[in-house]
């Protein structure tokens, strides 16, 4: 089950009304699933000068997510634990600087499949490669590759799957609005 997109529009406001106004400059994205919602925001980069390394830069906006991780703990603990009791899900937590997008905590939820001995061999050659540990892994490590390998096929996907949502919304099983 899919979070609905008027559930993470509802959501997303909620926490932009909540979200202390110095947390981030801006909310960059706000994701929701049945375990989890993820809240990214934007924070500002260090003064750099303009000849600086990449590497230099690189290192800069590293150290910035970290000071901000640290410097924003508790008030972080304090609006998932607010978000929680509110939705019933874990928050995760992540920072972009620049370029740099790190996510600080994020649920790893079990995910239960069955697969066909082709399948299971692809996994068992990943593992005898030392790609992965474990079935699971292998697995987890497939996914990341589409993921990365699909992002505008999945984008696609995701926004027929919002349009069929709000189809489904405006037909003759919606509750009548009293």
């Amino acid at each position: 089950m899919r979070t609905t997109k008027q559930e993470e529009e509802e959501l997303r406001g909620w926490l932009a009304g909540r979200l202390p106004g110095e947390l981030f400059t801006r909310l960059v994205e706000v994701t929701a699933d049945r375990e989890e919602v993820t809240v990214i925001g934007a924070i500002p980069e260090p003064a750099l000068d303009a000849d600086v390394s990449a590497g230099e830069r690189a290192a800069a906006l590293e150290g910035r997510v970290a000071e901000f991780r640290e410097r924003t703990r508790d008030t972080r603990i304090d609006v998932a634990r607010q978000t929680e009791r509110r939705y019933g899900k874990k928050v995760s937590w992540g920072a972009q600087c620049g370029e740099v997008r790190v996510l600080f905590t994020h649920v790893a939820a079990p995910v239960m499949t069955r697969l066909r001995q082709p399948q299971r061999q692809v996994l068992d050659t990943l593992i005898a490669a030392g790609v992965a540990r474990s079935r699971s892994e292998a697995l987890s490590w497939c996914v990341r590759l589409v993921e990365q390998h699909s992002d505008e096929w999945l984008s696609e996907l995701r926004d027929s799957l919002a349009h069929v949502e709000d189809v489904r919304a405006q037909g003759p099983d919606r509750q009548s609005e009293a």
